[in-house]
């Protein structure tokens, strides 16, 4: 919050004449607004279409309309910083902004200032170069840490530093209203903090967040033990386990910005995001960017809102599925596709220079349809190609899906299954298992090995019906892309090599 109103501080002081506060936390906003005020000695007005133009207590009549309180300014000789609260509502009517533009050279040289406080950016065109823009963060961990101690303080709460931290960081994400108002109900429930109460913190912080259309919160309950094979990918997202730390930045290392997971469908792409989030025990939320791109009117102030939650949350895992599903065909931004383009240059030019530990996890089932700026260096750490199981990989995913559905994978003869089941997904491997349950469940009987192969039989793999298709896309990857599943012909060699160089040894 300091950064922002130093740069305001520096904007005022320059003689912007427009400034655009973005901000749903208006209270919050007046605080540090006025501070500001009092600090450079500034006379501050404050407007609103309810209460009109405001000094102090001394109230301006006939000012409650946009254009009166704007020619009411225009006469002012004097330095003032004005807060026009909602103004968006006006400020595209072209009587609002040709007044606006008249007056922007006189204010520059009074050091008079119009600063636009709303929760939503809308600038006209005409205005665009006039308006300076800033964001007001969400409450970082300084600002919530300030929150929770004068809360416990004032309740008399003893917590110990270790649930103070992670009250702190559960409470990262939300404005400082939806932090009290959480706070309020687990002291009305409970009357004290405890790490059941995290539980109930971190649940109604999810319902707040899911109020944001195109952000969803997904509950850390997918273990990468459940994700069968891709043992490259996993020997890669376990060297960057502890990349988020401090210890990581004392070392030189960077912060991971992403990957992109590239592959067929029902392999493992969508499983692996969640799995990534619980093995580095850090917040998964789920970018809907299909429906940012047919949201078209709010879509880019979606973005931006989606944006500054996942960063508030940081270190965080931000999921985006299908992304060729949003992004297929934008181009140069023309007709139809215009919206579309928009979103995607702000989106590709955030994953290029953001600071944030947000770690971006793209999936996609066809890059090619994708503008080829998205994969540029810079913006994933690594793409990798997620291929149909081998038998090796098959033979884990049956007893995976076996032991999910309260099964003893001994009990079945897995390699078997593995061997019959080629090309087949792991999405269709599950299938399988369920179809055979439903057969064996219809005779009143256990369900046993025949029964999943009659299912395998029974069914033909996607790989099939799109082998062509697929073919395609693994000569696309074949040198542009990293393999998730190690290459079981090269392990076995350089298992023999490290055996001859043991006995020569």
């Amino acid at each position: 919050m300091d950064k922002v109103f130093e740069e305001l501080s520096l904007k005022l002081r320059a003689r912007y004449p427009f400034v655009y506060f973005l901000t749903w936390e208006e209270e919050r906003a007046l605080r540090g607004l006025k501070k500001l005020a009092r600090q450079q000695k500034r006379p501050l007005w404050e407007w609103s279409m309810v209460a009109g133009l405001r000094r102090g207590r001394k109230a301006v009549d006939g000012s409650d309309s946009a254009e009166a309180a704007l020619r009411h300014l225009a006469a002012e000789k004097d330095p003032f910083f004005v807060i026009l609260k909602d103004f968006h509502q006006h400020i595209h009517r072209p009587e609002v902004a040709r007044q606006l533009r008249d007056m922007s050279g006189a204010m520059a040289e009074r050091s008079q200032t119009l600063l636009f406080l709303s929760p939503f950016a809308q600038i006209p065109s005409e205005l665009e170069k006039d308006i300076a823009t800033l964001e007001l963060p969400l409450p970082g961990l300084k600002e919530v840490a300030r929150l929770f101690h004068t809360l416990i303080k004032g309740e008399n709460i003893e917590v110990d530093l270790d649930l103070f931290e992670q009250v702190v960081k559960a409470s990262l994400g939300l404005t400082e209203d939806e932090i009290k108002r959480v706070y309020g109900k687990v002291l009305l429930r409970s009357g004290s903090f405890s790490r059941e109460q995290l539980v109930e913190i971190i649940s109604e912080k999810s319902q707040i967040i899911r109020r944001s259309e195109f952000l969803e919160f997904h509950p850390l309950n997918t273990s990468m033990e459940e994700v069968g094979g891709l043992e490259n990918l996993k020997e890669w997202l376990n060297s960057r386990a502890g990349s988020f730390s401090e210890k990581a930045r004392s070392y030189g290392l960077p912060q991971p910005r992403g990957i992109f997971l590239l592959g067929v469908q029902g392999c493992g792409k969508s499983l692996t995001a969640k799995a990534i989030a619980d093995l580095w025990k850090v917040p998964l939320l789920r970018l809907d960017v299909g429906a940012l791109v047919l949201g078209a009117s709010a879509a880019e102030e979606g973005l931006r809102r989606a944006i500054r939650i996942a960063e508030s949350m940081a270190p965080v895992v931000l999921w985006v599925d299908e992304i060729e599903k949003a992004f297929a065909g934008v181009d140069s931004g023309a007709g139809d596709s215009a919206g579309a383009a928009r979103i995607f240059g702000s989106f590709i030019t955030w994953l290029q220079e953001k600071e944030a530990p947000v770690f971006v996890v793209a999936t996609g089932n066809d890059v090619r349809r994708l503008p080829p700026e998205l994969l540029r260096k810079g913006r994933f750490d690594e793409i990798f190609w997620v291929d149909l199981p081998d038998i090796h990989e098959r033979e884990t995913i049956f007893k995976i899906h076996l032991r999910r559905r309260g099964r003893e994978p001994a009990n079945f003869d897995c390699w078997e299954l593995a061997e019959v089941s080629d090309r087949f997904s792991g999405a269709e491997i599950e299938q399988s298992i369920i179809d055979a349950m439903f057969s064996a469940f219809a005779e009143d009987r256990e369900v046993a090995t025949l029964d999943v192969l009659r299912a395998i039989r029974q069914t033909v793999p996607l790989a099939r019906t799109m082998d062509q298709a697929i073919k395609e896309l693994k000569e696309w990857a074949h040198d542009r892309t990293r393999p998730a599943t190690w290459d079981s012909r090269r392990v076995d060699y350089f298992k023999l090599w490290e055996n001859s160089e043991l006995e020569s040894g």
